[in-house]
């Protein structure tokens, strides 16, 4: 079984799957509007004090609290 690990957790390069979307419900609209989606792929780019991602063929920067409504479940298949 995979362990869910918060998305600002991944190492660059590392990918995961989007496992679910926690907190209000106007944030969690927001970030389904982005494309992020329970079963979605996502690609760590650069993890700092905002976190880029690679999401579908776009790339997404994510800052402070958003960041941390994101669970993921880190993988190599996609």
């Amino acid at each position: 079984m995979l362990d869910i690990i918060p998305l600002q957790m991944l190492l660059a390069g590392q990918t995961a799957q989007v496992d679910q979307l926690l907190g209000a419900p106007d944030d969690v609209q927001r970030l389904q509007e982005m494309g992020l989606r329970p079963g979605t792929w996502v690609e760590m780019v650069r993890q700092d004090e905002a976190c880029i991602i690679k999401l579908n063929s776009n790339t997404v920067c994510l800052r402070g609290a958003n960041v941390f409504q994101v669970m993921v479940r880190p993988g190599a298949d996609q």
